[in-house]
C-alpha cells in the first residue's frame, strides 16, 4: 500500500507537470519540481537534527520511568479493565501483562518500548487463538485500542511545531487530548458492539465513568473560557503536566535507589539512532509530497474539496489540513510529512497548521499497525479489525476539527 502511495505521488505530479507545460505553457514547472525536491531534502535534515536533542532527553527520562517501575505500576492499575473486556482470555494470562505494558508505554509516548511490547502481546494472544490465520476477538480489541489509544505526551508534535516557528508549540495539548480520547472511545464502543461485550459491568463502568467524569469536568471548565484563554490554558496545563510527571519520575526513581543519571544516559543514547531511523522515511515522504504540491496536484484536490464545502455553506478553513487526515490511517511517516509540509506552507500557528498537528496526535496509523502486528503472527483474515479501526480514525479526525474550531476558531 505504502509503495503504491509513494509511487502515485510522483506519477501524478509528473502528469500534472506535463499538462502545465503542454496546455498552460508553463516551461518552468520542471524546475519548480526539482527545486521542491532540494528544499524538502534540506528541510528533512533540519528536522532530524532538531529532533535528536529532545528525543534523546525524552528517551532518557522514559528509561528512568522503566527502571523505577512506574510503567509496571500503570500496567497493574489498568489490567482489571482488560480482563473484563477480553472474556475469552483466561484470568492472569501473561497476555494481560503485555497488553497493559504496551498501552501504558503508548500512554506515556514511549514509542520504542511500545512496539516490541505490542508484538509480544499479539504473540501471547496468538498462543490461545484457536484459528491461527484469523484474528481473535481479543486481538482485534487490542489492535483497535493500540491504533487509537490516548497519548498523554505527544512530544514529537510539539517539537515539529517548535521547528516550524510556532509561538507556543504546546498550545495544541488539550485539543489533542480531547481528540484522541474521542477516537479511543469510538474504537472501544465499535468493537464492543460487534463482539457483544457487556460494558455494564462494575469494573468497566468504574473505569469508563472515571474517564468520562474527568473529560466532562475538563470540558465544562473550558466552556467558561474565551478562545484566547483556551489556548493559554492548553499551553499551561500541558507544560505543567509534563514537567510534573518528569519530576515525579526522578523522585520515585531516587526513592527506589535507581541511579538516575546512569539510566538517563542509557536511554538518551537511543535518541541519535531513532533520528537516523526516521530520516529516510521522512525524506521519502517529504520529497514526494513536495513534488505533489509543486506540480499543482495537491492544490487541485484541496481546491475541489474547498469548493464543495463552500457550495454547501460550510467553513473552508479545515480543508487545508485534510491531506494529513487522509494520510494518517495509511502511513505514519506520510502523515508526519503532510503535517510538516502544511505548517511549512501555511505557518505553524495558522488554523491549518494547528489542525494538522491535532490530527497527527489524534490517532495512530491503522493499516501500518494492522500489517505489523497481525503480520508478526501470520494472521491473514482480520475480520472487523479494519472497520473498527477506521471508525476510531474518523471519530478522532472529526473531533480534531471540532476542537480546533473551539480553541482556535
Amino acid at each position: 500500500m505504502l509503495n503504491l502511495i509513494w509511487l502515485s505521488f510522483f506519477l501524478v505530479a509528473f502528469v500534472c507537470a506535463l499538462y502545465q507545460w503542454l496546455a498552460l505553457n508553463n516551461a518552468s514547472i520542471f524546475e519548480q519540481l526539482l527545486t521542491s525536491i532540494i528544499d524538502m531534502s534540506s528541510l528533512t535534515v533540519e528536522i532530524a537534527i532538531g529532533l535528536i536533542g529532545i528525543l534523546s532527553f525524552w528517551l532518557g527520562m522514559m528509561q528512568i520511568a522503566q527502571s523505577s517501575g512506574v510503567i509496571d505500576k500503570i500496567a497493574k492499575a489498568i489490567s482489571p479493565l482488560f480482563s473484563r473486556l477480553m472474556p475469552d482470555v483466561q484470568k492472569n494470562h501473561p497476555a494481560f501483562g503485555s497488553i497493559t505494558m504496551n498501552l501504558s508505554a503508548n500512554f506515556l509516548g514511549l514509542d520504542n518500548a511500545a512496539t516490541p511490547l505490542g508484538l509480544k502481546a499479539m504473540q501471547d494472544l496468538q498462543s490461545i487463538n484457536p484459528k491461527k490465520d484469523t484474528a481473535s476477538n481479543a486481538q482485534i480489541l487490542f489492535l483497535v485500542l493500540n491504533t487509537s489509544s490516548v497519548t498523554l505526551f505527544p512530544i514529537t508534535v510539539f517539537v515539529y511545531r517548535a521547528q516550524q516557528g510556532a509561538a507556543v508549540p504546546t498550545d495544541v495539548f488539550l485539543p489533542i487530548l480531547l481528540a484522541t480520547f474521542a477516537s479511543t472511545i469510538a474504537g472501544l464502543f465499535a468493537v464492543c458492539w460487534v463482539q457483544k461485550i457487556k460494558l455494564m459491568q462494575g469494573v468497566v463502568m468504574a473505569y469508563l465513568g472515571a474517564a468520562f467524569a474527568f473529560f466532562a469536568s475538563l470540558i465544562a471548565y473550558m466552556a467558561t473560557l474565551s478562545a484566547e484563554q483556551l489556548a493559554q490554558q492548553s499551553s499551561l496545563f500541558g507544560n505543567l503536566l509534563i514537567i510534573s510527571v518528569l519530576v515525579a519520575f526522578l523522585i520515585i526513581a531516587h526513592r527506589k535507589n535507581v541511579r538516575v543519571y546512569d539510566e538517563f544516559i542509557i536511554g538518551a543514547k537511543q535518541g541519535l539512532q531513532v533520528c537516523i531511523t526516521i530520516l529516510p522515511y521522512l525524506l521519502a515522504m517529504l520529497c514526494a509530497i513536495g513534488v505533489f504540491r509543486a506540480s499543482g496536484a495537491l492544490d487541485i484536490i484541496v481546491d475541489s474539496v474547498r469548493t464543495l464545502v463552500a457550495v454547501i455553506g460550510g467553513d473552508i478553513r479545515f480543508v487545508d489540513a485534510l491531506p494529513t487526515a487522509v494520510m494518517k490511517p495509511l502511513s505514519g511517516s506520510g502523515a508526519r510529512a503532510m503535517m510538516v509540509e502544511t505548517m511549512n506552507h501555511h505557518g505553524a500557528d495558522s488554523f491549518a497548521g494547528r489542525l494538522a498537528s491535532i490530527m497527527q496526535g489524534s490517532t495512530e496509523t491503522t493499516f501500518y499497525v494492522l500489517a505489523v502486528y497481525f503480520g508478526s503472527v501470520g494472521i491473514r483474515y482480520t475480520r472487523h479489525a479494519i472497520a473498527c479501526g477506521l471508525i476510531a480514525d474518523v471519530a478522532g479526525i472529526s473531533a480534531a476539527i471540532a476542537v480546533c474550531y473551539w480553541f482556535f476558531g
